[in-house]
């Protein structure tokens, strides 16, 4: 969508709404800014703006001991901290640690209770939904605790933009968004697609759009050094554990399904 704004006195546009975002959650637009879209029928502030209303609740709940700048008109409060690259690097992974820790438990319950692993590998409807079970225990400890042992172990929080905890619908929600919008119920192609749909949108918005959605933020704090060597030594063995235990039938069910590569897998397993 394309803005107009007015400031000093001039029209200002058109402006991408993104960019708009942007300079709000920056400090450069403020609440009152006349502003004007297509549809209007006259200049409106752009805190009554419907679209980015929501902007101006972060800006709310930003660091209120922050000095204005002067003579810039600024609100007191500015935006929480958006995610860097290092803070969505951390909660990537913190996830991938999550899934990773969850599946070596599933294939080794299953294995435990004698399942037909090679049954289960064959039934897509069974893989899509085996990620089912771990986002609502993650919406739990969410509104339990606020993290994951994923997020935990890196230093992750997640709240509502206010720092009070999520709800357990609200937690439910989130995490209903994650599973389908954001890893694609776990489906590679699918899941390749809702990644770099997800990294736009953070791109656009300053947040995932389950984050952007929900009204929550995650928070970080400084990683020691015996966190990170606790989540690589997790992870190894999390995808040690799956390996043997459902590596050997995921390779013959493998090789049934695509015959051709069957002597190129025996030459390197030998």
């Amino acid at each position: 969508m394309e803005i107009w704004i007015i400031r000093d006195g001039e029209k200002v546009g058109p402006i991408a709404d993104y960019e708009v975002r942007r300079k709000i959650q920056t400090g450069e637009l403020t609440r009152e800014v006349p502003c004007w879209h297509e549809g209007l029928s006259s200049w409106r502030p752009l805190v009554e703006i419907p679209l980015f209303k929501d902007e101006f609740d972060w800006v709310q709940v930003g660091d209120l001991s922050a000095a204005p700048g002067a003579g810039d008109g600024r609100s007191r409060g500015g935006p929480p901290p958006l995610p860097g690259p290092q803070v969505l690097g951390r909660r990537w992974w913190a996830r991938l640690l999550d899934l990773q820790c969850y599946l070596a438990v599933w294939w080794l319950t299953l294995w435990a209770c004698g399942c037909d692993l090679e049954a289960v590998l064959r039934s897509l409807l069974l893989l899509v939904l085996q990620l089912v079970p771990w986002f609502i225990v993650e919406a739990v400890m969410l509104h339990r605790w606020g993290t994951t042992p994923g997020k935990w172990l890196l230093g992750l929080r997640v709240t509502n933009v206010d720092g009070t905890p999520l709800t357990l619908p609200a937690a439910l929600r989130r995490s209903f968004r994650i599973l389908v919008g954001g890893i694609g119920f776990g489906w590679f192609p699918l899941a390749l697609f809702c990644m770099g749909f997800s990294w736009f949108t953070v791109r656009r918005l300053g947040n995932p759009l389950w984050d952007h959605a929900g009204k929550h933020r995650v928070q970080s704090t400084p990683l020691a050094a015996w966190r990170i060597t606790a989540v690589v030594m997790l992870f190894l063995l999390a995808i040690q554990l799956q390996s043997e235990v459902v590596g050997p039938a995921a390779i013959k069910v493998f090789v049934e399904t695509f015959p051709a590569f069957k002597e190129t897998v025996e030459q390197n397993l030998r």
